[in-house]
């Protein structure tokens, strides 16, 4: 290991979210230290348009999009390194984080780790990721327009994409693996009398199907064993998203399924000096336009405690 250096404040992530923080942090003199990971910019890369980002009236890419926010952060001063933290040890009134490659000291820490949506794990699925497959219907929804697409899961998110979707849409089947469903009655009623809706229950992805992107789906019934062959376009995953906060779990609170817990209105969390951002602590909107507020919150919160902490 190197000697541990000691920094104003380490962001950990490098998608909107920490990168809209370091941008902010820089432009307030902290001199932001960026620990990126190993793909820097975050989940918004494997986007081929992004259409609802404000002010680009033209699709842009996913990662020209990042590159665009790397760009400015440079800009400001923020630092870089291509490492994800693995511990972190909380101090007096600093923490040591260890990245395997060298130990940092830092006086706050802001989380913005991101949270990875679910996959369906078949052999196919990483090939067309991007190209047909996708985690985010508000996202990509719009490229679908007057195609046949799937959307796979059985909670309010998956009813709500499948909704959704059929705005742009012909047919949208909902696949699901049982026999009931977790989303909550009048979201169910809305995709229930959709005439654009069809569902396949109990059935699973077996296999997605294309050249260069999707053109269909193998299916298998749990119940029976039948396999069945349909055209789509597009595959939307509904099966939920994991929160990348695994190594966080021992310095700050988090509910149930991972999500870090911060004060109401705030970036705060259960640990004086860490912060947390973007889609780590949100189980509910995962959007870039979203996380990137969230890190222009966590860098005033986190301003206001470097204040108060220089004044004791």
């Amino acid at each position: 290991m190197e000697n541990v250096d000691m920094e104003n404040v380490v962001i950990a992530g490098s998608g909107p979210a920490g990168l809209t923080a370091a941008i902010y942090t820089a432009r307030s003199g902290l001199n932001p230290l960026v620990l990126e990971g190993f793909v820097p910019g975050g989940q918004l890369i494997v986007s081929p348009e992004v259409e609802n980002y404000p002010g680009f009236p033209e699709p842009i890419s996913g990662m020209e999009l990042m590159d665009r926010f790397r760009k400015q952060t440079e800009q400001f001063g923020a630092r870089f390194k291509m490492e994800v933290i693995e511990k972190v040890k909380r101090g007096n009134d600093t923490f040591e984080v260890d990245t395997g490659i060298e130990r940092i000291e830092t006086g706050a820490l802001i989380i913005a780790t991101g949270a990875e949506a679910r996959r369906l794990d078949i052999p196919t699925e990483p090939k067309f990721y991007g190209k047909g497959v996708s985690g985010c219907a508000t996202c990509d929804g719009a490229f679908f327009r007057d195609k046949e697409i799937l959307v796979v899961g059985g909670g309010n998110t998956a009813i709500q994409d499948a909704v959704f979707l059929t705005r742009f849409a012909s047919k949208v089947t909902i696949v699901h693996r049982r026999d009931y469903f977790r989303a909550v009655p009048a979201e169910m009623e809305k995709a229930k009398n959709n005439p654009k809706i069809e569902w396949l229950i109990p059935w699973v992805v077996e296999e997605i199907i294309g050249a260069n992107t999707v053109t269909g789906a193998v299916l298998k019934n749990r119940e029976t064993g039948e396999t069945q062959q349909i055209p789509c376009s597009g595959i939307f995953v509904a099966i939920g998203h994991d929160p990348k906060s695994e190594v966080f779990k021992e310095l700050v609170e988090t509910d149930k399924n991972g999500f870090i817990l911060v004060e109401a209105g705030s970036t705060r969390t259960s640990t004086p000096g860490v912060f947390a951002c973007g889609d780590v602590c949100d189980p509910v909107y995962k959007q870039a336009v979203v996380a990137a507020g969230h890190g222009c919150m966590a860098a005033m919160d986190l301003e206001q405690y470097i204040y108060i902490q220089r004044r004791k």
